[in-house]
């Protein structure tokens, strides 16, 4: 029996997406990208970076790949042959052309992230094909021409975002009841918005020009009705035009009492602009620092979730030091501090010298954020012992990956351990161990 399982385990730790694999390395060769994208062919696909394997190590089930430097068109017969995809990821990169063929294959995607590339051509045909597809990201590429109404077969649909592109035409009418996230703005949209998108606000669906209806000003008829004529009146012989034509000084009259006027009106907006301006200022008055801190997350209990705006509100407040996130050497993260901004956040537990938080980023990495409280240092200060902590390697110590410095926030990135922690670990231990001492 004994042996039996052993056979069991050795092929689960064994196994390897083979296929995968091999789909993943043409891909690889064939899309140039920057150094940092390093994947050993001679260790499992399982283990590179961006590849997340299924429980069985049998079918790669997320690829995330954002801001890693990818150049050029997706080649086929690469990421089209990767059937068990669950999550694809391949924004801010330099990713152009369009999709492939092959990517109707992808009948399992889920979640399809590719805004912040340099695509093009028409919308991709092999989208409407995935059924699956929870949520699409286009926004901010190339693409043009109309928006398919075969978008209709994403049944399953909860989030559409196509901002910043040149798609043109009407909108179609997207009937999916699961819908509540939408964006096409900065098109070339025309037409009235279709009664089932009204429901989403106006920021939806700016920048297209000719676009209205739904939470925009109303459709103008396309035959104007004509006026009613007034009843019980007997009609006029219509009045002819004098042809007298107006002096040369009656014309220089009018045009100077015209510029004075428009002078005067000029004059009168620019003292009410500065009168508001010092109204501004002397009732505007200074927000206390960390006002909107993660402070009022972390008084709550372990384990307990916690708001987005709660979570990142303090360090909305620090404007000038945003996206000052700073990684150590050796981390796989590809993220700034607004993708941490963004992130939902669960308070993990409350120590002496701050409160640890596990953050879901957008594309599904994890992390644990602690932040530090009542630490008043400098800045130089700081970095030189964050320096020492990140050089530490060991095998017990969870490594620092990154931090954050501001005058009122002090933030440090470490890897999410799904393990559990420490404390309840050693506490089961030696509660095993009972046992055995007391016979």
């Amino acid at each position: 029996m004994a042996a039996m399982v052993m056979v069991v385990l050795t092929r689960r730790v064994d196994s390897e997406p083979t296929q995968d694999k091999q789909a993943l390395l043409a891909f690889l060769s064939q899309v140039p990208h920057a150094s940092r994208l390093r994947w050993n062919p001679n260790a499992s696909a399982c283990t590179w970076v961006g590849v997340e394997c299924d429980a069985d190590n049998t079918s790669v089930y997320s690829l995330r790949l954002p801001g890693v430097g990818l150049v050029g068109p997706i080649p086929p017969n690469t990421l089209g042959q990767l059937a068990g995809l669950r999550v694809l990821s391949l924004r801010s990169n330099r990713l152009s052309g369009s999709l492939p063929s092959d990517f109707s294959n992808l009948t399992l995607l889920r979640s399809l992230y590719l805004q912040d590339n340099n695509l093009s051509g028409s919308f991709p045909s092999s989208i409407p094909l995935l059924p699956r597809l929870t949520r699409v990201d286009l926004s901010t590429n190339n693409l043009t021409g109309p928006i398919p109404f075969s978008l209709n077969n994403l049944t399953k649909l909860t989030g559409l975002f196509l901002e910043k592109n040149g798609f043109s035409g009407p909108l179609p009418s997207l009937s999916q009841s699961s819908l509540v996230a939408f964006n096409v703005s900065d098109n070339n949209l025309n037409g009235s918005i279709p009664s089932s998108l009204s429901k989403f606000p106006s920021s939806a669906f700016a920048g297209n020009l000719h676009l209205c209806g739904g939470p925009l000003t109303p459709c103008s008829p396309f035959f104007p009705s004509p006026s009613p004529s007034p009843s019980g009146l007997p009609e006029t012989q219509p009045v002819k035009k004098s042809k007298k034509k107006l002096s040369t000084a009656a014309i220089v009259a009018i045009a100077v009492g015209s510029a004075v006027f428009l002078i005067l009106l000029l004059l009168l907006l620019f003292c009410c602009c500065r009168r508001r301006q010092r109204r501004q200022r002397k009732t505007q008055k200074p927000q206390p620092p960390g006002a909107r801190s993660v402070g009022g997350v972390a008084g709550g209990d372990p384990g307990t979730s916690s708001s987005k705006d709660d979570v990142t509100g303090s360090l909305e407040g620090a404007g000038g030091e945003r996206n000052k996130l700073v990684f150590f050497d050796g981390g796989v993260y590809s993220f700034d501090l607004e993708d941490l901004l963004r992130a939902s956040a669960e308070v993990l537990g409350k120590g002496s010298v701050g409160t640890s938080y596990k953050a879901v980023l957008e594309e599904g990495t994890t992390v644990v954020v602690k932040r530090l409280k009542d630490v008043v240092v400098s800045k130089r200060e700081f970095e030189v012992v964050m320096e020492g902590l990140g050089r530490v390697k060991h095998e017990n110590v969870v490594p620092l990956r990154a931090y954050y410095f501001s005058k009122d926030e002090k933030l440090l990135v470490y890897d999410y351990m799904p393990a559990g922690s420490l404390s309840a670990l050693l506490h089961g231990m030696l509660l095993s161990l009972l046992p055995l001492s007391l016979s």
